[in-house]
């Protein structure tokens, strides 16, 4: 009476190995594609990364950090942590685990923005993408790392892949958050003035909504930055193989200097990110008459 009774039994592992091999057998060609155009991407960003010398992205960085965070302290700050991966020898896995992050973000974003505005558009699909959306943040990350190889096989492209499910909600939920708290009065004015759907969506909506977007945009890139070091254990090269590799050779010092150099790549792509969600106050002109 302890027990659960073994007659009753959902085997609904068997459906779900069922439908993986239906896909593989009749969409193989799509997947294929598919995997073919992420890994072009992501190819893209290293080999651009890789190319330009170490000091003007350390420059470019520190200038970001100066410009869009709002501190020169800050973007000298940026600068020696990125002086630091380069000193522990991790320059071009960083470059590669960069690379690997914006390409995630970006199809995330191609993803994420459009089904965000459906939502926000619409009370029904609202309803249904909201239980896929708590699935995809609840479940395991490793999980997603299975179907990704059964498609993609070893390397890159099932990394981004599973980076991109588990990345994408954040930014669907607050961008549907943010249009659907945009000032009801805002709208109307805009549909007064005889503004259609489209421009009411482009021209009100969503300049409005660009704090809650934004900080979407940062919770998925922060995300994806996670998950890309996870994405190691299928074959994703970066910094999270070093992590992978530290652990498995019980190595501390090489998995501490790999865990010190993602937390200074968090802390800055953090940082940037956020910045954009933050309303910066206008300078006033010189040439202002003052009272």
């Amino acid at each position: 009476m302890n027990k659960f009774p073994e007659l009753f039994n959902l085997p609904l592992a068997k459906y779900v190995d069922k439908a993986m091999d239906w896909l593989l057998i009749h969409w193989e060609g799509f997947f294929d594609f598919i995997g073919f155009i992420i890994l072009k991407v992501v190819l893209l960003f290293e080999d651009l990364f890789l190319f330009v010398p170490w000091f003007v992205i350390i420059l470019l960085i520190g200038y970001a950090g100066w410009k869009l965070v709002g501190s020169l302290k800050t973007g000298i700050l940026f600068m020696v942590f990125m002086m630091i991966i380069g000193l522990f020898g991790y320059w071009d896995l960083a470059m590669q685990t960069l690379a690997l992050v914006i390409s995630s973000v970006i199809l995330a974003l191609v993803v994420g923005l459009p089904l965000g505005i459906v939502m926000a558009r619409s009370d029904r699909a609202e309803r249904i993408f909201k239980p896929a959306l708590d699935a995809m943040q609840t479940m395991p990350s490793f999980v997603y790392l299975i179907p990704a190889l059964m498609f993609f096989g070893m390397g890159k492209v099932p990394s981004m892949f599973a980076t991109v499910i588990y990345a994408v909600p954040p930014v669907i939920r607050l961008t549907n958050v943010g249009i659907r708290t945009v000032d009801v009065e805002s709208v109307e004015a805009a549909k007064a003035f005889g503004a259609t759907k489209k421009q009411i969506l482009f021209d009100v909506q969503l300049p409005l909504a660009k704090p809650s977007i934004m900080v979407g945009i940062n919770q998925t890139t922060m995300m994806a930055l996670s998950m890309v070091v996870i994405g190691s254990m299928i074959g994703a090269k970066g910094l999270g193989m070093e992590v992978l590799l530290a652990i498995g050779r019980i190595e501390v010092g090489r998995g501490f200097e790999a865990g010190i150099s993602i937390v200074f790549m968090a802390v800055i792509i953090d940082r940037i990110t956020h910045s954009f969600s933050v309303k910066k106050p206008k300078k006033q002109k010189k040439n202002e008459v003052t009272e």
